[in-house]
C-alpha cells in the first residue's frame, strides 16, 4: 500500500447563484458563506489513523463548515496493543474549490472521541492545518489524564484578526494533520489497556471545521 492513498470524489452542497467580486467585506463572519456551491476533492489520505476508506469529507448545505468522519481512528497502549499503536496520526490532502469572487478561512475546529484512560495514564489530541505553500498553523494541544471514561471533546478557535485566508483566484489544497497519542505512565500496562479514538458507539465521528468567509478584492478572482 503506497504511503499516500489516493482517494476520489467530490463532494458537495449544490445552490445556484451568481456572486460579485467588486466588493470587500469589512466583517467576515459565518453570515457571509456564499449560497453557491463549495467543492472538496480528497486528494490522498495517509496515516495509521486513517486506514483506505475510513476518513470521509462532507461540506454542510449552507457553506459554513466542513466535517471529516473516521471510523477507525484509534491509539493505544497495554494489553492488545501493538508496540506502534501508541501514537496514530492522519494527513488528509483537500483540493477545495469555492465560489467565484469568494475566499475563506478554517474560524475553528471541533474534535470529538472517546476514551478510556487508567489511572497515571494520559493521551494528547493535537492537530495542524495549513494551505498548501503556506507554514503550518500554530499547533492546537488538547491532553487528558487518567482514570477517564467518557466522550471527548477538544476545540480550537483562532480570533478574526488571526485568520488565514487561502489565496484569492487560486485553488491551494488545504492540509490537515492530527495526531492522537497515548502514554501508559504509571498505570499497570501488563494488566490493563488504555486508548483514545476519534470513534464513537456507532464507529464514527465527526469532526467539524468552521468556516469564515469574505469576498476578493475587484480583480483577484478567487474560486473555482
Amino acid at each position: 500500500m503506497s504511503g499516500a492513498l489516493a482517494v476520489g470524489g467530490a463532494i458537495a452542497a449544490l445552490f445556484a447563484s451568481s456572486l460579485s467580486s467588486s466588493i470587500v467585506a469589512p466583517n467576515p463572519s459565518f453570515e457571509d458563506a456564499p449560497t453557491d456551491k463549495m467543492v472538496i476533492d480528497v486528494v490522498t489520505v495517509n496515516g495509521s489513523g486513517c486506514p483506505l476508506g475510513t476518513a470521509a469529507v462532507a461540506v454542510s448545505p449552507d457553506n459554513t463548515a466542513f466535517t471529516v468522519t473516521y471510523s477507525d481512528y484509534l491509539a493505544q497502549v497495554g494489553v492488545g496493543a501493538r508496540p506502534t499503536d501508541f501514537r496514530k496520526n492522519c494527513q488528509l490532502n483537500l483540493a477545495v474549490r469555492v465560489p467565484q469572487g469568494f475566499t475563506y478561512a478554517i474560524a475553528s475546529v471541533n474534535y470529538r472521541g472517546y476514551a478510556y484512560l487508567e489511572e497515571g495514564a494520559t493521551a494528547t489530541q493535537k492537530a495542524h492545518y495549513y494551505f498548501q505553500g503556506q507554514a503550518e498553523t500554530n499547533e492546537g494541544v488538547h491532553r487528558f489524564n487518567g482514570p477517564f471514561d467518557d466522550n471527548w471533546q477538544a476545540n480550537d478557535v483562532t480570533e478574526l484578526g488571526a485568520l488565514v485566508w487561502a489565496p484569492c483566484g487560486e485553488i491551494r489544497n488545504f492540509n490537515i494533520n492530527t495526531e492522537l497519542r497515548v502514554s501508559g505512565g504509571t498505570s499497570n500496562t501488563a494488566e490493563t489497556t488504555s486508548f483514545i479514538a476519534m470513534d464513537s458507539t456507532d464507529g464514527a465521528v465527526n469532526t467539524v471545521y468552521q468556516l469564515a468567509w469574505k469576498k476578493c478584492e475587484t480583480g483577484a478572482g478567487g474560486g473555482a
